[in-house]
């Protein structure tokens, strides 16, 4: 601009300017790119084609059809006679297919990928045959070896006349954010796909219990799944599983299961096994900011046990509903490496030592590990029906929780109102008859029915020993107060409330 404005000025004043400019020879032109090659970043090769040429061979895209019971929408409708949905109609079979990525592990045929690339993709779906395709478009039948849906990892093996090109695991533990990496999937059916990024996290929690994955922003996406992630010698540090996105689309975080959780996973399912891992028998929750601050603990430091189930390793080591678990084995539990991370992976049998906070004081128990059963089993811990049937609510009742420093109203637990409750007849302690909506205790969660157990793990039967509570949490100079809740039909838990702002 300035420039333009300095040609403007010349010509306002004369010509001459002008004139010994335009009586000079053009210069030669080249373009802005000619010669032009930009240095590859420290560490970086100046291409991947090399290694991209050797590695490829060896990963494979995986499909799979399915057949998919349907319920017929016009079923009990004027139109069933019409769409064949009469009464008596049967369920209809669909086709389904669906597509994702996987690497050769060996040169016969035993191929990694993500178990949910070859698991049903819908309830009611079975999956009739799984088709590997290699990248000089050889199509083989796969067999599968074995599926390990905690994990999210499965085996298949295909037979070959000779021998398959394959790719090696390397050492995960060694990656390091800001390490490079490079990804080779089939996203949206696009076989051969190359995408390259950095890692971005290392043993990144993605709200499983004991995941821990590798986040990079290479691209991945639908169909990369089951795919292997290379470092820069060629070695498979990661196979690709999930994306993080809210348009179902690339947008710079996907993560892959580390080979350091993987290898041992896929030598198991290998030799036709199932993977077994280690289970204490205990229902936890993070150490939040309010709950640690109504034990007077730091926050991330440790997880709250909710509950524990008899007979397992947890509750024959003495470990109680309340307890706060903050090491196992020597290993600080953090949010990073969790209980479940923890125990998951120590060898059934073994005795080790849990160290715990139980009312301000630090013990250590002694447990032995046990094995953790079917997911299925474990869906039904901890659960039940959450419905309230406590009835007769009034406005005294609100306007009185309103009152109160947690925004809850309560009175003793009688027998009749267990009864309407559907509380046990020996429970003890207080039900809640109303909620204020506006505080920490409505936002929880909290409400009419709900039995309060015990505050600051204290057993509350009467008014004046709730506010007793409190009033020990106001004058500690804390601001929540632990909960111990029972609702009909489930497992106590343990929730941290806010006093209420005044």
């Amino acid at each position: 601009m300035r420039y333009a404005y300095a040609i403007t000025g010349a010509l306002l004043l004369g010509g001459t300017a002008i004139a010994v400019t335009s009586t000079q020879p053009l210069g030669a032109q080249t373009a802005q790119n000619e010669g032009m090659q930009a240095a590859a970043p420290v560490g970086a090769p100046g291409s991947l084609a090399d290694m991209v040429e050797k590695l490829q061979p060896a990963v494979v895209n995986i499909s799979t059809r399915q057949r998919v019971q349907v319920q017929n929408p016009f079923a009990g409708t004027p139109f069933g006679d019409l769409f064949g949905g009469g009464q008596g109609a049967q369920p209809q079979t669909r086709q389904a297919q669906s597509l994702g990525s996987g690497f050769l592990i060996s040169a016969d045929g035993y191929i990694v990928t993500n178990a949910h690339v070859v698991s049903a993709g819908a309830e009611g779906a079975t999956v009739d045959s799984i088709t590997v395709t290699l990248t000089n478009r050889e199509e083989y039948s796969a067999k599968l070896i074995g599926r390990d849906t905690a994990s999210d990892l499965a085996v298949l093996k295909i037979d070959a006349k000779k021998a398959l090109p394959f790719v090696k695991f390397g050492d995960s533990t060694k990656s390091r954010v800001g390490d490079w990496v490079v990804a080779i999937g089939n996203p949206y059916a696009l076989s051969g796909t190359v995408t390259a990024g950095i890692i971005s996290a290392v043993h990144r929690n993605t709200g499983g219990g004991s995941d821990r994955f590798i986040q990079t922003d290479a691209s991945i996406n639908q169909g990369n799944s089951g795919g292997p992630m290379f470092d820069m010698r060629g070695n498979v540090i990661g196979i690709n599983s999930q994306i993080l996105s809210p348009s179902g689309g690339n947008v710079g975080i996907g993560f892959a299961i580390p080979s350091e959780q993987a290898v041992p996973v896929i030598d198991t399912l290998r030799k036709g096994e199932s993977v077994k891992r280690g289970y204490l028998g205990v229902q936890i929750s993070p150490l939040s900011e309010d709950m640690a601050d109504s034990l007077g603990l730091a926050k991330n430091r440790g997880e709250f046990v909710q509950s524990v189930e008899p007979k397992q390793g947890a509750a024959n080591a003495g470990i109680k509903a309340g307890d706060v678990i903050v090491k196992v084995n020597n290993r600080e539990v953090t949010p990073d490496e969790t209980l479940s991370y923890i125990v998951g992976g120590l060898p059934i049998g073994q005795k080790v030592p849990i160290e715990l906070i139980r009312g301000g004081q630090r013990t250590t128990v002694t447990a032995v590990v046990g094995q953790r059963p079917p997911e299925e089993q474990l869906a039904n811990f901890g659960s039940g029906d959450s419905d309230d049937d406590f009835s007769d609510k009034s406005p005294q009742g609100s306007a009185a929780a309103a009152q109160q420093a947690l925004g809850i109203a309560v009175q003793p637990l009688t027998p009749s109102i267990a009864r309407q409750i559907g509380a046990a007849p020996d429970t003890r302690g207080l039900v809640i008859s109303s909620v204020d909506q506006s505080t920490d205790a409505g936002a929880k969660g909290l409400q009419r029915g709900d039995v309060i157990l015990s505050a600051n793990n204290r057993p509350v039967t009467t008014e004046a020993e709730f506010n007793a509570a409190i009033a020990q949490v106001k004058s500690s100079g804390r601001n929540a107060v632990l909960l111990q809740v029972q609702r009909r039909g489930g497992q106590a838990g343990f929730i941290a409330v806010r006093l209420r702002d005044k």
